[in-house]
């Protein structure tokens, strides 16, 4: 059986390649494979840079050039060619270096510079910083751009129905009313803080040797600061320095990366359930598509599919997630494997959420409010206004304002009649009954509209 989308064991790759083709160069393996070549490219310049290091000499601007034609040609058959290698060698970081061997053989400038590709290197070395350069990229690149234009449509939405009253349910039950651009506000609000926190996520990498002592470096070049040239290389590929470390980067930036964007799927899956129970009650309609089907059975239907989705693929994100952040910080000693599979899984992660991003995107753009629903729903609970009326009575020092409206009003259905008859009982001012008495459900907002209009 042929490989393709239809074969893939991984819907990530299959049903919804097209959804998650933009992180395919960056979380894949071929972008794991392009990465590590980019970490072994500028330790070899730094190394032919850095004046006390003897055993080498500095590379003619010629030199650098080629070594960045390799980076700028690179791509998925040169890839290929490094596969080849390993399933000799078996060592995927290796079969990188043996490539290197092979370009640089034909050119005598590159040539001398063989003994010095992958200079007192572990693979942890090359690998810590790839996967950190993969997350760092992709999120900037890939997921950033994502969650900004759902915040946007949020924000739009928001300032559009920033003034459309409507019945919030508390408990499920019907409670002091707010405005539909109110609600989507806060969304807003929640996103906009945990996507700079996530943002604020420093990738850190180090270079420094089998068990992050610069063993080897001392022995073959004790006249080198190697913490200094090891900093200066993370530093200068746009990562954060770890100076302290065994053989592998202890990944806790991995952690707090991946816990900072199960946040953000865990607010986004908030909102797809919130739009979803909207729909079902019909405060919002959705946009009809005449080339889709919604049911096989009933010809009727338009389900809020999109937002199910995204729920169902923001749990399957954050689980995987949860797993990388809880496993990734925990190794044996100095250095076991059991990282290694699963940082391959990490796309993995990553894609479930954009897939999600991508249904919600679609699904916003398809609502449409339905202000006589939201309206009618305000018009049949005028119990909502005992809060307000008997907050004022405690203003004018009404002891019993509480225990009287709940004898008034828990557990009945209260018209706008019964309420104007109990507030002219009421022992207050008459300017404040004849104020409570204008008051109705869908005016009873507080600053909602405001709030919602400066999101």
């Amino acid at each position: 059986m042929e490989n393709g989308k239809l074969t893939a064991l991984s819907p990530l790759d299959g049903r919804y390649h097209d959804k998650t083709s933009e992180l395919s160069s960056y979380m894949s393996e071929y972008g794991l494979i392009r990465y590590r070549l980019v970490v072994e490219i500028e330790w070899l310049k730094l190394l032919s840079k850095e004046e006390s290091f003897a055993l080498m000499t500095e590379f003619s601007a010629e030199t650098y050039a080629k070594l960045d034609t390799i980076l700028e040609n690179f791509d998925v058959n040169e890839a290929q060619k490094i596969k080849d290698i390993e399933a000799i060698t078996n060592h995927d970081v290796k079969a990188i270096e043996y490539y290197l061997n092979g370009k640089f053989s034909p050119d005598s400038k590159l040539k001398v510079a063989i003994p010095f590709i992958h200079f007192a290197c572990t693979s942890e070395d090359i690998n810590n910083l790839a996967y950190s350069l993969m997350l760092n990229e992709a999120r900037s690149q890939v997921m950033k751009p994502k969650l900004l234009e759902v915040i946007e449509i949020l924000r739009q939405q928001a300032h559009q129905m920033s003034a459309q009253p409507m019945l919030s349910r508390t408990h499920g039950q019907t409670a002091s009313p707010t405005t539909m651009g109110k609600e989507l506000s806060n969304f807003v609000a929640r996103l906009e803080s945990q996507l700079y926190k996530w943002l604020r996520v420093e990738l850190k990498g180090k270079i420094n040797g089998a068990v992050g002592n610069y063993n080897a470096h001392m022995v073959a070049a004790p006249a080198v600061n190697w913490p200094e040239v090891a900093e200066e290389l993370v530093t200068k590929i746009g990562l954060g320095f770890n100076p302290y470390t065994t053989q592998i980067e202890p990944h806790d930036c991995i952690a707090e990366y991946c816990y900072a964007l199960c946040q953000l799927n865990t607010i986004l899956l908030d909102l797809s359930r919130d739009i979803w129970s909207y729909v079902s009650v019909g405060y919002f309609n959705q946009k009809k598509i005449d080339s889709e089907v919604g049911s096989s059975t009933m010809p009727h239907k338009i389900n809020p599919i999109d937002f199910e989705n995204a729920e169902g693929n923001l749990g399957i994100s954050c689980s995987l997630l949860q797993h990388f952040a809880q496993k990734l910080p925990i190794s044996r000693l100095q250095r076991d494997l059991t990282d290694s599979t699963v940082l391959r899984n990490m796309g993995s992660g990553l894609g479930y959420s954009l897939i999600a991003l991508k249904s919600l995107i679609k699904g916003l753009n398809k609502l449409e409010i339905n202000a006589s629903n939201l309206n009618q729903d305000l018009e049949n609970a005028w119990e909502v206004l005992a809060e307000p009326i008997q907050t004022s009575m405690r203003g004018f020092g009404i002891e019993d304002a509480y225990e009287q409206l709940k004898e008034f009003s828990r557990g009945r259905k209260i018209d706008e009649q019964m309420l104007q008859e109990f507030i002219e009982t009421l022992h207050i001012p008459l300017e404040k009954k004849e104020s409570l008495k204008r008051l109705k459900p869908s005016t009873y907002i507080g600053l909602a509209e405001i709030l919602a209009k400066k999101i």
